[in-house]
């Protein structure tokens, strides 16, 4: 038997997800350490629900996917109004060496999960769907591509990247500290006694990128929706425009792109965007999306793809912690600042800017500050890398579509 549920009852099913989610998460510290996200938690216990429908042969479950295609486009939206090329210089060389390391990585990803899938006998999405999607992207960009993957022919692609991505909030956790470890030690290396210089630049990045909590009002987060709402619009033609031209996109980059545009004409014009507003929506949006996307997630595909999919995973493991060790510490500087900076790529690369945190944190705490390190990775994972992360898949897709 097959429950159809509508729009309404979607998005009402979604948040009973999140907050079940949530809820088991306060409960089961291991989840809270390696920052498996609520929306994650909850789509995966929900899944189980469903591989049992499916196995007994007993119920499935159908949900209407307009809502979730609008989140998805909405959060993406958001991404884009954070790439400010103006932050972008104004947080220095080191920043710049950074992102371009992280994207770097990213096209090794990509290029060592597609290898492998071939190799594998798999459709090269599979290998996309292991590689920079749910690594360097996370759950949030595995399930913005999984369907895009699937539709291309790679059966299983969302079971895999939303599995791939869990696996690397954990894997990124765990390389991290020893990586860093083994650094300070082979070259003697210690904190910085002074650090007033990059704590100037945190201040002014700060200033910048967030506004004070009491300017919130309905009238900005009306601006807020103003301003999403428009991108999304006015990007919505570049995806038809474009496979028109031969070249498929997915149907956020379009707003994406357009949003970011409109950001850096602001920023050239000195005009303040509701920024805090649009990220508290674009966060929303996320949530909603993950949960709905997890929502109809088969399980039961990963299966036949255990095997290549755990060596695939391994092998992405020792590819970041090699990558970590010579090219992300050797770029930064070959200093502490460096050493921690590559502690927090493994987190960054593996899983999500929290996690980064989370390394360096439990680093510094007992080695010494970094605050160079804190403020470099935050500045690429909040502003930039997705951004970039979007366009390199989507190269990668139209190359082995």
């Amino acid at each position: 038997m097959t429950f159809t549920f509508n729009m309404a009852e979607t998005l009402a099913i979604a948040i009973v997800i999140l907050l079940v989610g949530a809820a088991v998460k306060k409960r089961v510290p291991v989840l809270e350490r390696f920052f498996i996200p609520g929306p994650v938690i909850g789509g995966v216990i929900f899944s189980i629900v469903l591989l049992i429908g499916h196995v007994t042969g007993t119920f499935s479950f159908a949900f209407d996917d307009v809502l979730k295609n609008f989140l998805m486009i909405a959060f993406y939206t958001t991404v884009g109004y954070l790439a400010s090329f103006e932050l972008l210089k104004k947080g220095g060389i080191g920043v710049i060496l950074f992102l371009i390391s992280a994207i770097i990585l990213v096209i090794i990803q990509n290029s060592v999960g597609v290898s492998l899938a071939k190799i594998f006998g798999l459709h090269p999405y599979i290998g996309l769907a292991a590689g920079s999607v749910p690594l360097t992207g996370g759950h949030g960009t595995s399930g913005a591509f999984g369907p895009l993957m699937e539709q291309g022919g790679a059966v299983g692609a969302m079971s895999v990247a939303m599995a791939s991505a869990t696996f690397g909030l954990v894997s990124g956790c765990l390389i991290g500290g020893p990586i860093a470890k083994k650094l300070i030690e082979k070259y003697k290396l210690t904190a910085k006694k002074d650090v007033v210089m990059d704590s100037e630049k945190i201040e002014t990045f700060e200033g910048d990128l967030q506004e004070e909590k009491e300017t919130i009002s309905e009238e900005s987060l009306f601006q807020a929706v103003v301003a999403i709402g428009l991108a999304m619009g006015c990007g919505s033609w570049i995806p038809g425009f474009t496979k028109s031209l031969g070249v498929t996109i997915p149907v956020y980059l379009g707003p994406m792109l357009v949003s970011a545009i409109f950001r850096n004409i602001m920023d050239m014009s000195k005009k303040k965007l509701p920024l805090t507003e649009i990220s508290m929506l674009g966060n929303i949006a996320l949530s909603l999306f993950l949960s709905m996307a997890l929502m109809s997630m088969k399980l039961w595909e990963l299966a036949a793809l255990a095997l290549p999919l755990i060596v695939i995973l391994l092998v992405q493991t020792f590819i970041m912690g090699i990558f970590a060790y010579f090219v992300t510490f050797n770029v930064m500087g070959r200093d502490y600042d460096a050493a921690v900076i590559a502690c927090g790529h493994c987190g960054f690369g593996m899983g999500a800017t929290p996690n980064a945190m989370a390394n360096m944190e439990a680093f510094t705490k007992a080695n010494g500050p970094s605050v160079k390190a804190f403020f470099v990775i935050p500045l690429v994972g909040s502003l930039f890398i997705d951004f970039f992360n979007a366009v390199i898949i989507t190269f990668f897709m139209n190359m082995f579509k």
